[in-house]
Parts: C-alpha cells; sequence; structure tokens
C-alpha cells in the first residue's frame, strides 16, 4: 500500500519546522535534533535530503560528530549541501585530514565555491597556510570564480607563511581584480598579511595605505592595524593611531600594545602602558591580567604580581584564564608551592590548567614532578604529550622522550608537528641519526615538511647528530625561516668548527633585515669561541649595547671570557671581570678554568677554581679541571689533596662514557671497558691501529695519564683504553668500508685521543666524527675541522 503523499508531507514539515528551531544553536538544539532523529528511526520515516542535511548541520554545529558522520555514511548519495556541511564540521573542530577525504572524494562537478571556502577556511584556522593557498591555487585552476568569503580565508593562510613581498602584491592584485579589495573582510586581512611581511618599513606602510582606504572600518580593522604595529615594533605609530581611535575601540588597542611590549622584551614599557590606560578610565579585562602577569614573571617582578593578583581578588574578577596567568607567574619566578596551591584552590581545571602546570614543572627542570602530574592527568591532549615529550628532550632524556612519542600513538593521538618536533629534539640529544632520518621521512609523507618548528628541530637534531651539511641543507629548503631557524644554524656551524660559515651566515641574516636576540649574539659569540676569532668576537660583543640596546648577560660575557682565554689573552680576561655590572658567575669563573687548563696558567687557574668552590662546591668539573692541571705538571701530592676534598664533601666524579649507534642499537663504552662481548678482539684491534699510527709519527701524550704511574708502557696502555677510542675502534670493525664514523662522548675529550683521532683518520681513510660535551670534531686525512683550536 502506497503511503498517502500528504501525509508524507505532513510528517516532513512538522520534522523540518522542528529542526528550524535548533539553529542559530541554543542550549536545548541537539536535545531536540536527537529527538527528531529518534522519532524518524522508531517511526521507520524515510526522510527528504534538506531534513538529513539540517540534522547534520545540528550535529556538526554541536561537536557531535560521530552522529554526523553515521548520519552522512548510511545517505547512499549525499549531496554538495551535507558534504559541505560535513567538511566544515570536520574542520572546526580540528579533523583536517577527515574533511579533506570528504573533499576529495567529491567529484569536481559536485562542488562550488562554498566548498572551497570551506576546506581554505578550515586549513587557515589549523595553521596549515601553505594547503589554503594551495587549494586556492587549485579552485581558480578549475574555473571556480573566488568570492568575498574566498580572499578573506585564503589571505588569513597566507599570513601564517607569508616571507616574500612579491607574494603579498599578488593576492591583493587579485583580491582588487575580483572586486574584493575593499571588502572590509578582505581589507582586514590584506592588512594582517602585509605587517606578518613587514622585513622591511614599504610594507609595513602598504598595510597602513590599505587600512587608511578600507571604506568602512570596523573594531577588527582597527585591532588588526594595531597589531600589527606592535608585531613589529613600531610603537610610536601604534600609540599614534590609538589617539585617533574611538573610545568604545580602546580596550583591544591597548591589549594589543601592551601584548606587543612584552613580546619584545620591553616589560617596563607594558607596565607604563596599563597605567596610561588605567588612567584614561579604561577598565582592564580578561587579556589586560594574562599580559601584565606574563610581563611580571618574564621580568623576575614578583611583588608587583602580587600585586595584581590581590587587586583582582578585590575585584572578584577571577576566571580560568586568569589562574592560568598566576600558575606562570610564580612557577616562573620559582614559587612552585604558590603555584601549586593556586592550582590545588582553583575552582574546577580544565586541560588549560593542568597544561599550565605541566609546563611550568618541565620549563624549570622539575621532570620528576612533571611526570608525576603528566600521570595524574585523567584527560589529556595533544599540547599536553608535546609539552612532556619536549621538556624530556630539552631536560636531556632523549630515551624517554621517544618511547612517550610511541606511546603517545598507541593511545590513538596522532602527532602534530610539534610533537614531532619534540620527538627530533630527543634525537639530537641521544645522537640517533637513523632515528632522526626516519622521522624526517615521517614528515615529508605526512606533508609536516614544510613546519617551522619541525625545519628547526631538524637543523638541530642533523648538526648534534655531526651532519651539518643535511642541516644546511633543511635549513636553505625551508619555506619559511624565523630567528630560531637563524640561530640554530649558525650554532650548528660553529659546533663544528665553521666559525667564519658562522659569521657569514649571521651576517646574511643582518642583511635580510632579521633583527639579532641575545640568543642570536650568544650563538655567535661561541661560533667565534670555538674558532678563536678574536677580533670578530669582541666586535660583535660591543655591537649588543651599541646597536642593538641588548645589554649583555652573565652567558655573553662567559663566552668572550672563554674566546679571550683559549687565546691567552689572559689579561684582557681578568679585566673584563674587574668591570662586570655585577658579581661573577659560576659560568664565567668556569670559562677562565678551562682557558687556564689549556695554556698551563696555574696561578688564574686556581684563583678561578677557588672562586667555584665556593660558589658551586657540588661541581665535580671544577675539582676535575683543577686536578688535571696539577697532574700536567707532576704535581701528584695537589692530585691528591684535590681528591681528597672530592671524596671529603662527598663529589663523585662523572664517569667518561662514549657510545655510537649501528642500526638504530646504541652501543656504549666505559673508559678500561672489559664488559662489551667482543671487548677482546676490540682492543687487539686497537693494538694493530697503533702499530700503524706509529710508523706515521703518532706518539702518545703521556701526560694526560691523570694517575702517578711510572711506567712508560703503563702509562700508554691506561691511554689506549679511553672510552672513545674503544667506540671508534668497534666502528670500524662493524661498519662498511667508506661509511662515516660517528662517536659521541659525555665529556671533553683529552689532547692524546684528538691526536690518535687524527692520525686513525689518515690510517685508515675515513671520516670520523667526534662529539663530546663541548663541540664537534671532524678528522679527514689527518686533520681535524677544529683546527687544534678547542
Amino acid at each position: 500500500m502506497q503511503p498517502n503523499p500528504d501525509l508524507v508531507r505532513a510528517i516532513a514539515n512538522r520534522y523540518a519546522a522542528n529542526l528550524r528551531l535548533c539553529l542559530p544553536l541554543r542550549r536545548t538544539s541537539l536535545q531536540l535534533a536527537r529527538a527528531v532523529h529518534g522519532n524518524i528511526i522508531t517511526f521507520g520515516f524515510q526522510p527528504h535530503a534538506h531534513i538529513l542535511n539540517r540534522l547534520i548541520d545540528v550535529y556538526c554545529k554541536s561537536s557531535e560528530l560521530d552522529y554526523a558522520r553515521q548520519l552522512f555514511d548510511e545517505i547512499s548519495e549525499p549531496d554538495k549541501i551535507a558534504r559541505t556541511t560535513m567538511v566544515s564540521g570536520y574542520c572546526a573542530s580540528g579533523y583536517i585530514a577527515l574533511a579533506r577525504s570528504i573533499f576529495e572524494e567529491t567529484p569536481v562537478s559536485m562542488r562550488d565555491t562554498v566548498m572551497y571556502n570551506a576546506m581554505i577556511t578550515g586549513f587557515s584556522h589549523n595553521n596549515d597556510g601553505y594547503s589554503a593557498i594551495n587549494l586556492f591555487c587549485k579552485m581558480k585552476h578549475e574555473g571556480f570564480k573566488p568570492d568575498n568569503f574566498t580572499f578573506a580565508s585564503v589571505l588569513a593562510g597566507l599570513a601564517l607563511v607569508v616571507d616574500d613581498e612579491k607574494q603579498c602584491v599578488q593576492f591583493h592584485a587579485a583580491a582588487l581584480k575580483s572586486g574584493a579589495g575593499y571588502v572590509t573582510s578582505v581589507s582586514n586581512a590584506l592588512v594582517s598579511v602585509y605587517s606578518r611581511c613587514a622585513s622591511s618599513p614599504s610594507l609595513l606602510h602598504s598595510a597602513r595605505k590599505v587600512f587608511d582606504e578600507i571604506p568602512e572600518k570596523d573594531e577588527r580593522s582597527w585591532t588588526t592595524m594595531m597589531t600589527g604595529y606592535a608585531k613589529n615594533g613600531c610603537f610610536d605609530l601604534g600609540k599614534e593611531l590609538l589617539e585617533g581611535m574611538d573610545e568604545n575601540m580602546k580596550l583591544v588597542a591597548y591589549n594589543a600594545m601592551i601584548s606587543g611590549y612584552v613580546n619584545h622584551g620591553l616589560y617596563q614599557e607594558a607596565l607604563e602602558m596599563v597605567r596610561r590606560m588605567v588612567s584614561s578610565g579604561i577598565e582592564l579585562d580578561e587579556f589586560t591580567y594574562p599580559s601584565v602577569l606574563r610581563a611580571c614573571a618574564t621580568a623576575g617582578l614578583l611583588q608587583l604580581g602580587k600585586q595584581v593578583h590581590a587587586y583582582v581578588l578585590r575585584r572578584e574578577d577571577f576566571s580560568f584564564h586568569f589562574d592560568n596567568s598566576l600558575v606562570s607567574l610564580y612557577y616562573k619566578c620559582g614559587k612552585f608551592d604558590e603555584a601549586r596551591a593556586i592550582f590545588e584552590k582553583m575552582p574546577a581545571k580544565d586541560l588549560v590548567s593542568w597544561n599550565a602546570l605541566l609546563s611550568g614543572y618541565v620549563s624549570s627542570g622539575h621532570i620528576g614532578e612533571a611526570k608525576l602530574i603528566f600521570k595524574e592527568m585523567k584527560e589529556k591532549n595533544i599540547l599536553s604529550w608535546m609539552i612532556m615529550i619536549s621538556g624530556l628532550a630539552e631536560n636531556g632524556f632523549g630515551e624517554e622522550g621517544l618511547k612517550l612519542f610511541s606511546c603517545m600513538k598507541r593511545e590513538g593521538f596522532e602527532p602534530c608537528d610539534y610533537a614531532f618536533s619534540g620527538a627530533i629534539k630527543s634525537c639530537a640529544v641521544l645522537g640517533a641519526y637513523c632515528n632522526g632520518q626516519q622521522f624526517h621521512a615521517q614528515l615529508v609523507k605526512i606533508g609536516f615538511d614544510s613546519s617551522l618548528s619541525a625545519g628547526n628541530a631538524l637543523i638541530t637534531m642533523y648538526a648534534k647528530c655531526g651532519v651539518v651539511e643535511e642541516a644546511l641543507q633543511v635549513f636553505r629548503t625551508m619555506p619559511c625561516l624565523d630567528s630560531v631557524s637563524w640561530n640554530a644554524l649558525i650554532a650548528a656551524l660553529g659546533q663544528h668548527g665553521h666559525g667564519v660559515e658562522a659569521v657569514d651566515v649571521y651576517e646574511e641574516m643582518l642583511k635580510k633585515g632579521i633583527r639579532p636576540d641575545r640568543i642570536t649574539l650568544l650563538t655567535v659569540l661561541t661560533a667565534c669561541s670555538h674558532a678563536g676569532l678574536v677580533d670578530q668576537g669582541r666586535k660583535y660583543f660591543d655591537y649588543m649595547e651599541t646597536v642593538y640596546r641588548i645589554p649583555p648577560g652573565a652567558d655573553h660575557y662567559a663566552r668572550l671570557i672563554d674566546l679571550l682565554c683559549r687565546s691567552g689573552k689572559f689579561s684582557d680576561a681578568e679585566s673584563i671581570i674587574e668591570s662586570l655590572p655585577f658579581k661573577p658567575t659560576a659560568e664565567i669563573w668556569e670559562a677562565l678554568l678551562s682557558g687556564c687548563r689549556v695554556h698551563g696558567n696555574m696561578e688564574l687557574g686556581i684563583f678561578a677554581a677557588d672562586k667555584l668552590f665556593s660558589l658551586i662546591p657540588e661541581h665535580d668539573g671544577t675539582y676535575m679541571l683543577l686536578s688535571n692541571m696539577y697532574a700536567a705538571t707532576g704535581q701528584w701530592e695537589e692530585v691528591a689533596r684535590v681528591r681528597k676534598l672530592m671524596r671529603d664533601r662527598g663529589v663523585k666524579k662523572e664517569v667518561a662514557c662514549s657510545w655510537i649507534e649501528m642500526e638504530t642499537q646504541v652501543h656504549t663504552f666505559l673508559v678500561d671497558d672489559t664488559s662489551h662481548p667482543e671487548a677482546e678482539a676490540v682492543y687487539k684491534y686497537l693494538q694493530d691501529l697503533g702499530k700503524e699510527m706509529r710508523r706515521l709519527g703518532y706518539v702518545p701524550d703521556t701526560s694526560f695519564v691523570l694517575h702517578d704511574v711510572e711506567s712508560d708502557g703503563h702509562k700508554e696502555d691506561m691511554l689506549t683504553t679511553h672510552s672513545e677510542k674503544i667506540a671508534v675502534a668497534f666502528g670500524l670493525m662493524k661498519l662498511p668500508p667508506g661509511t662515516t664514523i660517528r662517536i659521541f662522548k659525555n665529556l671533553r675529550t683529552c689532547g692524546d685521543c684528538h691526536n690518535f683521532f687524527r692520525f686513525l683518520s689518515k690510517v685508515v681513510q675515513r671520516d670520523i666524527i667526534l662529539r663530546d660535551r663541548k663541540r664537534f670534531h671532524h678528522f679527514r686525512n689527518g686533520e681535524c675541522s677544529c683546527g687544534n683550536f678547542w
């Protein structure tokens, strides 16, 4: 019996009317949609496409994507409305891969501009600017005409990755040609793009020109322009713009300026802007407080931060947003008990709260506590895993970082580019070249190879695995660079003894208009120190304050003193220490002591050691450097005195060890090691190598024997058992001919081992790379990349 058409139409109209009540979305919308859906299933009604599409729309907007997808899959031939709704829903929730799969399964004939807009918007909102641009180009190639929404979305994507003035101009011209150039939303996006790519004053001027030509400016127009000025440090222009704004828009502008000052490290200026804001009668809001607290936290202004805390408590203006900033304030100022107390008193803790606390313990190096918090978290998101993986890597727990990355994948979390960055950093810590290569291949396969964070991590990983050429290749092929990228490459070249090349890269960075930060100057000073570039190093140090207005920190002074002492310029080093604007730190005295050890300056070395004993009596390195200095001059009674002092103070010497990676397996060796299954064969091979090297002129330097042994033969035997020699012999035995040997050591290599490796590289005709605690040494045909300046 055929159903009555009028009855079917009436039922369909009733369902449609009920579903119309669900949108715009309100608290009862999902409940009503489920009731309608349940009724349809119960009575076996076969709804038309428009009813199914409304149901899918409600489910997607309510983030009930599983229900939406189940309904979508039951439709034999979903129309473009259903497909577009699913694409938008997945994009809004961050499931880009699922959105892309539906988009790509949709025939081109069924697509329209709205569907392209949904996908482009998804890419842009999920920080994948390159995919947004590529899809925009594909859309035009397939004959679809972009509209206002298309341009606004693709320009948002372009703003994420833009690094070339030409790109700004091309998209601007396309928008004007289409007639969308003067639409407010598109103009706002253009202002953002020009501001993001403001590597020259002309581009920021272009942003202002677009802003001035917007016929009807909205609040976003003013905010975008103000944010552009703040981001690029043009605070005077920002203040000028602020004066011309309507009073009801100034709050957002003030917040942008305050945030900009904080991001540029201008904390006093940020706080002054807050005072000006309050005196103008503008109330601080939930976006002002976090910036103020971040300024207090980063500048170490705990008392002022406490005053802000008390001020908000009096106003009863508490929120999650503010609580999380307070947690950050107290842990950054070293007040972990207070940070934890605020966290515990929070009426409800969301993931942001847990991640803020976790980040605090990780960034301060309290990894044990961080592990407990991570374990305690009932709910984790990808950010939680990312914080923990990166934290383990940055605190030297590379193996645990890699294990946690694998655990994250087993838990069903798809790693993002930042999570990959943490895993790659773990490989850098371990010197795990093969694992690092595998992660690089995965990045390329997934499409994350254009990621800035992943690219920066790869530069560091390849550099720390001894493959500086590949680090340089990654840098040169990255579509977008930031100061971290340049810093990583300068550090890589410096660590590998390529000081001149590191300086050249630094100069290239300056020519690109990128302003160096304190990390940049630290890396270039380190590169100069490793290569003995005294004049360049002193010039760059002087430029810190005179040109870049960056006050040198204790770490910068330590690098300068290290550079001078390694070059034997002890008088200059002493003069600098005497004129320091603060008390010399342990790092500075350690740089002086290391230089004295290299040049045998006993008197000054003893003075530096005494200073270190008073500052860090528990540090084993001071005792060992002083002991080694005495041993080198045969003062064995003094050696015994220093070692007794260590025992009396309960200081234990870090055991020297070396390791080599083979087929993802790491083989570790200690000094005089006999625990390895092939130890006997390794020592026999070392003896044979020693005979060949002696014929070329190698003579063991027994001054590096740090024990009172009378027999020269016994001294030479003791030198043979150094861990890096055992590791390199094992590598030569096991790795195919022609393969580069990469050895890693936890301590600084001694002078005899350095000489041994030079001769060895000539005997075996192999490239040998040794990474010790301080730097890399590349040995080839009897020469070392350090030029014996180390």
